[in-house]
């Protein structure tokens, strides 16, 4: 962060929207009780050929132009001319008409461990256009967004510059540290050197802080359990953070964190798509590829009709036709008010605190695509997540994590009618286990809630307000490899020698003095790292002899060489092992010889803040 920065910025690099708000802290007193004045930023970006338009979120789609496809001069933005691509609204609108060109969901493909996410393979499918990655889709969003920015705020005042100011970006609280370190990198290329990380249920929940201001004590207790629930347009996240009583004050702390699930509103946009397209089956009318999904984004707008108001009984929906007969032509029919109550109950199921989300029978050859939910249930979902947590929050019974307050975020609970679905599901589950009902935590927008919570974090960071404690979101191991007779066939198997423990804060310093291990210097080797988001019991030094991959899991290895000396290059160096997480947010695993003088850094990017 320069040293001059006026303002404090937080993005919420969305799956399917992003936003932006900001401080400026010219205008911030120190030390004052006053609520923040956080200021949402309206992005500037085609909503359509030739037409450029402020909105308060910048859709995250891309749209790849093909040569002589468009107008000269349609996809030209006031701050650079003759593009040939779009980002936001006509990226999204006109996307949904050509869908070969058009890129989506780069967040969760950051996230998608079983493709290589620096590759350039999107969007996806048979084209000969060019392809972008993951990492360079999120880049166009955010470069866009900076221009954008430095158009409107900066265009007399070089200091106010974009870049030159304090950013945070959100990611979600489940990102492994790939998704992490992608998303800093895709920030190093949108031009902006100094950015912070910072979870996506902590920035909804300092939302909430920054609109309720010191008032947030009287509307939560000391042991308190809050439940934040983030189901946006294409990811679910569940996290835990308690009111503690510290020294006579309330703190914030941070219980558990659960999967990244890829399940949300355009799950539901998909599956009001294929009630439509069954109801234009009878009446003789078969849709191709392309029109089933412009028929999606039709959904989308009617599906948010529907929801925003219980009164309203229809909403068309329609296509452009397709061939001689139907040039010019619109395919059309309705969603109706019984459809949204076949979404209730397929995406909020009544269901018991010990139900489990289906799986589903793994086929030998699939398309290669990101690994969506096989469960739509969300409610089935977060009975998992309560269950599998329960022992995270220190309650003295039951057998599930009973939360006393609950905080949405996401886009889809705009809606009154899923908020309440899924706030009377979780009291069921509280009333039959005797525990008291759930009390809502209120919020202003749940559009621009994240970005407003990042915004206000780097206030916190600055001194001004309440900061969520919490340490690591996970457990950290490092992989042994056992010391067994070789068997023909078969590798040996690794044990995960536990090397920061679930809540580990930055700046820790930990030793694992109690046993030796040998270390190959001199020569390739590959050293692995894991991480579980279950095991928070584990302590520093625990060697785990059996694990499966549900428990712990393999994160990116990392494969170098260490320099040797003398006779030890290509041998196996007796050393003990010392960890250091660091403030912002790498895992330094020393190993240090017996002599006590030698040692050896291994360094991973765990990063919880990045900058």
């Amino acid at each position: 962060m320069s040293e001059m920065s006026r303002f404090v910025i937080g993005i919420d690099l969305g799956t399917t929207n992003c936003a932006v708000a900001y401080v400026d802290l010219t205008k911030t007193e120190p030390n004052s009780n006053l609520l923040p004045d956080i200021h949402g930023f309206d992005i500037p970006q085609l909503t359509r050929l030739g037409h450029v338009e402020a909105k308060k979120t910048l859709p995250s789609f891309l749209y790849l132009a093909a040569e002589g496809e468009l107008p000269p001069g349609s996809l030209s933005l006031p701050w650079k001319k003759d593009l040939s691509f779009a980002v936001g609204t006509l990226a999204r609108d006109h996307g949904a008409k050509v869908p070969r060109r058009l890129v989506s969901s780069a967040k969760s493909w950051m996230s998608h461990g079983e493709v290589d996410r620096r590759a350039a393979f999107l969007p996806l499918g048979d084209t000969e256009m060019r392809r972008v990655s993951p990492v360079e889709a999120a880049t166009s969003y955010l470069v866009h967004i900076r221009d954008a920015w430095d158009h409107v705020i900066a265009q007399q005042d070089p200091s106010l510059q974009f870049a030159r100011q304090q950013i945070l970006v959100t990611v979600p609280a489940s990102f492994d540290p790939i998704a992490r370190d992608l998303t800093i990198e895709a920030t190093r290329l949108a031009g902006l050197p100094h950015v912070t990380l910072l979870e996506e249920p902590q920035a909804a929940l300092y939302a909430w802080l920054a609109s309720t201001g010191d008032a947030w004590r009287k509307e939560v207790h000391a042991n308190d359990v809050i439940l934040v629930c983030d189901v946006g347009g294409g990811t679910t996240d569940f996290s835990v953070i308690q009111v503690k009583d510290h020294q006579g004050d309330l703190v914030l702390e941070r219980l558990a964190v659960g999967d990244h699930i890829l399940l949300g509103g355009d799950n539901m946009d998909v599956a009001l798509a294929h009630l439509a397209q069954q109801r234009l089956a009878q009446q003789g009318t078969q849709l191709d590829a392309w029109q089933s999904r412009e028929l999606w984004h039709a959904c989308r707008v009617a599906k948010e009709a529907l929801l925003s108001d219980p009164g309203l009984q229809s909403f068309p929906v329609s296509v452009l036709g397709r061939g001689s007969r139907l040039i010019g032509g619109t395919i059309r029919t309705d969603l109706v008010r019984a459809d949204i109550d076949v979404l209730l109950r397929g995406f909020f199921p009544e269901c018991s605190i010990t139900d489990r989300p289906q799986q589903r029978r793994t086929t030998g050859l699939r398309e290669i695509g990101l690994p969506f939910a096989a469960d739509a249930g969300v409610t089935r979902h977060l009975a998992e997540f309560l269950t599998r947590n329960a022992h995270s929050a220190g309650q003295n019974s039951g057998s599930f994590i009973r939360p006393s307050a609950l905080l949405f975020n996401g886009g889809i609970f705009e809606a009154t009618l899923l908020r309440d679905k899924l706030s009377s599901i979780v009291n069921q589950w509280l009333t039959a286990d005797g525990a008291e009902p759930i009390r809502i935590l209120r919020h202003q927008s749940l559009d621009l809630a994240v970005a407003r919570g990042a915004a206000y974090y780097g206030l916190v960071r600055l001194g001004h307000g309440l900061r969520i404690r919490g340490g690591t979101a996970r457990s950290y191991y490092v992989g042994i490899e056992s010391s067994l007779p070789t068997v023909p066939g078969m590798a040996p198997p690794i044990k995960a020698l536990c090397v920061a423990p679930f809540g580990t804060e930055e700046g820790t310093s930990q030793d694992v003095a109690s046993r030796e291990f040998g270390l190959v210097v001199g020569e390739p080797a590959t050293f692995r790292l894991l991480s579980s988001t279950i095991r928070r019991d584990d302590p520093i030094g625990a060697m785990i002899d059996v694990y499966n991959d549900d428990e712990i899991r393999d994160l990116a290895p990392l494969e170098t060489t260490l320099s040797g000396s003398g006779d030890d290059t290509g041998m196996v160096v007796p050393v003990h092992i010392r960890t250091h997480v660091t403030e912002i947010g790498t895992l330094e695993i020393w190993c240090v010889a017996r002599d006590g003088e030698r040692k050896w850094k291994l360094e991973f990017n765990i990063r919880e803040d990045a900058g």
